[in-house]
């Protein structure tokens, strides 16, 4: 029997680049004659709900959530702390959920779909008897690698608690050439290496419930990622997830955001010559020391060029403040939190200095956008050497000894990524290749439609 009306649990990581690309999956979906129950933290959902009251496109969303196990008092910020509580405490909150939602509606739940670093959920859905799928945010390589750790212990790339043994190359999966570095493996990036041994174990403990569904869906395209994909072939890619360029979503860019968006930017960007502003945004986690920080800010000013730069609402130090309104100037703007979507497809837009995390990385190649990289943790250095030296559109930054990259070595990179054409014409080619992927035809929207048929048997 036919289910035309499915109800989807949708389950993100509590992260902002983890709840942007499932709510963007949500929001397809929507359109695609789904009901949707977006599970939040109860830490975050206060934050994700404002932003959906102002959008219509987000009506067939309904927003709830769950405790994940911290008190008030705990720092949401230690990944560590986080992530043994919520494995600890969210299983069987979950569950309870889903028992409440079936008592107090006539909608059953025909699906979880859950990130799939919270891969515990496939065990609840099982238990329930609910058909289940997960989703992997980051890229496809980085799936590969964290889904095969016991592979990587038995062949001493990295030891029990998942640190790096050796800095050869190593083959990651059976076929594949010995390409990879040690230097990808992404927790191993997280300095604090109590925080990055919990981060180890939980991703471990998740990567236990993968094959409790056949569903495996992934933000990449066969044309970014060709070799990982033909060697996990279960992994289906229907990125690049995107809302600006889907017309039945576009208006629904904040739906799902943490912060509110400084939509004073995008009326400034008109007025802006086409490709001269640099965007510079470092996502949800990175921070600066006043050093790094004074030394970016130098830098702006000495490119003499127009800049748009995302100084979050959470650097509450007043020298940061007080700086940043000192160079403002008559070509900077400075906004705490941007659409970033709608400012990377803007033609004034020349390049993104970013931090690298894979949903900016995905926006700003389906934009054309040439990249200067400056990884902060986890999979962003991996991302950095995959944009920099397999796809060559884009450069990074060199630190001196004391680990800071000096005003005059950005303004060189800013110069000379300006003035390479052959990194705009390789962009704008990578471009035209993801974009055909979500036209309706494009292989990322067949893959999406059969996830959707299933859903619907």
């Amino acid at each position: 029997m036919r289910n035309p009306i499915p109800t989807l649990l949708m389950l993100p990581c509590p992260a902002t680049g983890h709840v942007n690309p499932m709510m963007t999956i949500a929001l397809k979906l929507v359109q695609q004659g789904c009901n949707i129950i977006f599970v939040n933290t109860e830490f975050n959902h206060n934050r994700v709900v404002k932003q959906e009251s102002t959008n219509n496109n987000g009506s067939s969303i309904k927003f709830v959530s769950i405790q994940d196990g911290l008190g008030s008092e705990n720092d949401r910020s230690n990944a560590g702390e986080l992530c043994e509580s919520m494995l600890k405490t969210m299983p069987s909150t979950l569950e309870k959920l889903i028992d409440e939602i079936h008592l107090s509606s006539d909608h059953r739940i025909s699906c979880i779909v859950a990130d799939m670093a919270m891969g515990w959920a496939m065990e609840v859905a099982c238990k329930m008897r609910i058909r289940g799928a997960l989703f992997w945010t980051g890229s496809a390589v980085m799936f590969a690698l964290t889904s095969n750790t016991p592979m990587l212990i038995d062949n001493g790339v990295i030891d029990s608690e998942g640190m790096p043994l050796t800095t050869r190359r190593f083959q990651l999966l059976p076929g594949m050439p010995a390409v990879m570095d040690t230097n990808v493996i992404w927790w191993s990036k997280i300095s604090n290496t109590t925080i990055q041994k919990k981060v180890y174990d939980y991703f471990v403990q998740c990567m236990q419930y993968i094959n409790l569904t056949d569903w495996w869906l992934c933000n990449t395209t066969y044309e970014l990622e060709p070799a990982t994909l033909s060697y996990v072939p279960k992994l289906l890619p229907i990125g690049p997830l995107l809302r600006s360029h889907d017309n039945a979503i576009a208006t629904a860019t904040s739906v799902g955001q943490f912060w509110d968006e400084d939509l004073s930017c995008m009326s400034w960007l008109d007025q802006q010559p086409h490709n001269s502003v640099l965007y510079v945004a470092f996502g949800s986690s990175t921070l600066f020391d006043q050093n790094q920080f004074v030394e970016l800010a130098l830098a702006l000013e000495l490119t003499n060029r127009p800049f748009l730069w995302v100084v979050r609402q959470d650097y509450h130090r007043t020298d940061k403040k007080a700086y940043t309104s000192e160079i403002r100037g008559n070509r900077g703007k400075i906004v705490g939190w941007a659409p970033q979507e709608k400012v990377l497809s803007h033609p004034a837009i020349a390049c993104f200095v970013s931090h690298c995390g894979w949903n900016s990385t995905i926006e700003g190649l389906s934009n054309g956008v040439p990249f200067l990289c400056w990884p902060y943790f986890t999979d962003q250095f991996h991302n950095k050497t995959y944009i920099c030296e397999e796809l060559k559109v884009g450069l990074g930054f060199d630190s001196d000894e004391n680990g800071l990259v000096q005003s005059g070595e950005i303004k060189m990179k800013v110069d000379q990524l300006l003035n390479d054409e052959n990194i705009r014409s390789r962009s704008l080619k990578i471009k035209e290749k993801l974009l055909s992927n979500i036209s309706k035809e494009g292989q990322s929207s067949m893959n999406l439609k059969s996830f959707v048929e299933w859903l619907k048997e």
